[in-house]
């Protein structure tokens, strides 16, 4: 009779949710995403700064709403993005009033707390879902985003730490796409060789970002089969 009681219980738990309010997760994908397909194209534009802003501003926005469905959780959030977001802003208008550096530190914070939010809401989840599925996506991507600030901060701080192979070879700074470019070819570990870390700072990073990558590609799988097998046939989250 208990067995019975526990599995009508499971039956009827709500599902796994995150976020302010529907699909929040998704929609944080999606923001993500359109910032990585447009970001190539901003440094040929006349207006690629402001743009890239208004698109870093939209993920840091949906990625408080992505993580903020309890109230304690959704201050904190709102807390920490003030910072990345007007540092963003401060920084493209008026770069004399702050230093880049404090725009790049606030965006690792707030994007190292929205991913440790994503993946105790993966592993928090008791069942695979739509939601689940896109909050792993965004995590992958999302670390992405936090090493490319992480060398736009290394950059900034140690000239030098990043040599451009490509023609004549020279050092110069990681900028905007050029950051995005080297993050998500390191996370993926393809490495084709035309940009290098040539400080040490640079070199940990990316050795970090390597190691990092494939672990959360590993443990996230196993998560997600575990989470999918422990499901039984009749349940109705497996017909889900």
């Amino acid at each position: 009779m208990s067995e019975t009681s526990a599995s009508q219980s499971e039956s009827t738990r709500p599902p796994a949710r995150s976020g302010n309010f529907r699909f929040s997760v998704a929609q944080f994908l999606a923001a993500l995403i359109l910032l990585l397909v447009v970001a190539p194209s901003l440094d040929d534009l006349k207006d690629g700064d402001a743009i890239d802003g208004l698109l870093v501003t939209l993920v840091l926005i949906f990625g408080v709403l992505a993580v903020g469905s309890r109230r304690r959780t959704l201050i904190l959030a709102v807390v920490l993005v003030l910072p990345a977001a007007m540092g963003k802003w401060v920084n493209l208008f008026r770069p004399e009033l702050l230093s880049p550096v404090f725009h790049h530190v606030s965006a690792v914070v707030f994007i190292g707390f929205l991913e440790f939010q994503l993946l105790r809401f993966i592993f928090r989840a008791p069942r695979v879902n739509s939601e689940v599925l896109c909050a792993g996506i965004s995590g992958y991507l999302l670390l992405g985003l936090l090493w490319m600030f992480a060398y736009a901060l290394v950059s900034e701080m140690v000239p030098g730490s990043f040599a451009f192979n490509i023609g004549t070879s020279s050092t110069g700074p990681l900028e905007r796409f050029n950051a995005y470019y080297f993050s998500f070819i390191t996370l993926s570990t393809v490495g084709y060789g035309d940009i290098t870390p040539y400080s040490h700072p640079a070199r940990a990073l990316a050795t970090a970002e390597a190691m990092t990558g494939t672990l959360y590609m590993a443990v996230l799988i196993s998560r997600l089969v575990a989470l999918y097998s422990s499901q039984t046939p009749e349940s109705p989250e497996r017909k889900d």
